[in-house]
């Protein structure tokens, strides 16, 4: 996990992570929410509605097939 500009972190994804939701089993449980799904395929990154968390693609990644 790196952290982004804003000081919000952010979520590298490998093609095999998908698909992306939010909480991911890395964050604590007791800063849980209602899990949410995440579209990074079309964009290449998406953000959290709840936490604000951004999950992003690794560079080079490729998404074959239905994720």
């Amino acid at each position: 996990m790196s952290t982004a500009a804003a000081g919000l972190p952010v979520v590298e994804l490998a093609a095999s992570d998908l698909p992306a939701f939010c909480p991911n089993p890395q964050m604590p449980v007791w800063n849980h929410h209602p899990r949410v799904f995440l579209d990074v395929v079309t964009r290449g990154e998406a953000m959290c509605p709840y936490c604000g968390t951004r999950y992003r693609l690794k560079a080079g990644e490729k998404v074959t097939g239905h994720h």
